[in-house]
């Protein structure tokens, strides 16, 4: 047995393991008899979005519905994009210092370091700083931020690590310093997968700005939430309809930046 065909059993063997341990049945994915009845309700209203409210009960004066999808799609953008950017801030020099180019006695603290901020979700850490600080929106910011710069910072260090050192070797044998030797001689290089990947990440930050708003924060996931509990299944397929096409927005203009950066 070779050591790829070992892996694959070893891996087939703890999944059966913790089939067994969770108690899982396939009985239990199907649905009970109120349960299908929902989920009917639920995926024929896919054909049916809403485009005004559903609730027989508007107060005088509310926004129209869309309007309130529209802000609440740029609401989490808002929140994604303040994440992103501080993370980018953090994270970036967090790789830098987590590279083999640095002494091991900084470089081993920092990837300590970066292991604790990706290692905690962003759910737990917005439980941990609304307890921490209050319900604002720089708690919301700071718990998308932190696992996200760690994450860049992992990913970072090892995409400097796979980048050819030819170039800053040689600039430092000219005697160019340290900083801007990595700054001309390496970063240069490794910039189109960093960004590729930070690109990725913000992505990410979008879906999960939308999931603090199940926290109260009036991001996608706030509406959407109230629309579910109040079985206004149609409005849920708005948002969900809305998220997808911010979504696949998103993804081709990053798609259009990261081409430039490779170009």
């Amino acid at each position: 047995m070779n050591h790829r065909t070992s892996t694959l059993f070893a891996l087939f063997i703890a999944a059966l393991w913790a089939w067994w341990e969770l108690d899982l049945k396939f009985v239990d994915l199907f649905p009970t008899k109120g349960g299908a009845q929902i989920a009917r309700d639920f995926f024929s209203a896919a054909w049916r979005p809403a485009i005004d409210y559903q609730s027989e009960f508007v107060p005088q004066g509310a926004p129209p519905f869309l309007w309130i999808v529209l802000q609440g799609m740029l609401r989490t953008i808002y929140f994604a994009t303040a994440a992103m950017t501080l993370a980018v801030v953090v994270g970036v020099p967090l790789s830098a210092l987590g590279s083999r180019l640095v002494p091991s006695w900084v470089r081993i603290p920092v990837r300590i370091l970066v292991g604790g901020m990706r290692s905690v979700h962003e759910l737990l850490w917005a439980i941990f700083f609304l307890a921490a600080i209050g319900f604002n929106s720089g708690a919301a910011v700071i718990a998308l931020a932190i696992p996200y710069a760690g994450t860049l910072a992992k990913i970072g260090a090892e995409m400097l690590d796979e980048t050819s050192d030819r170039a800053y070797h040689a600039m430092r044998g000219l005697g160019t310093g340290k900083l801007m030797a990595f700054i001309a001689g390496l970063l240069p290089q490794a910039t189109p997968d960093l960004a590729g990947y930070a690109f990725y990440r913000f992505e990410c930050a979008i879906r999960s700005s939308a999931v603090l708003g199940f926290f109260g924060y009036e991001t996608a996931g706030y509406y959407l939430k109230s629309s579910f509990e109040n079985l206004h299944y149609q409005e849920v397929w708005t948002w969900l309809y809305a998220f997808v096409l911010l979504v696949l927005f998103l993804e081709a203009w990053s798609g259009q930046l990261r081409r430039r950066f490779v170009a």
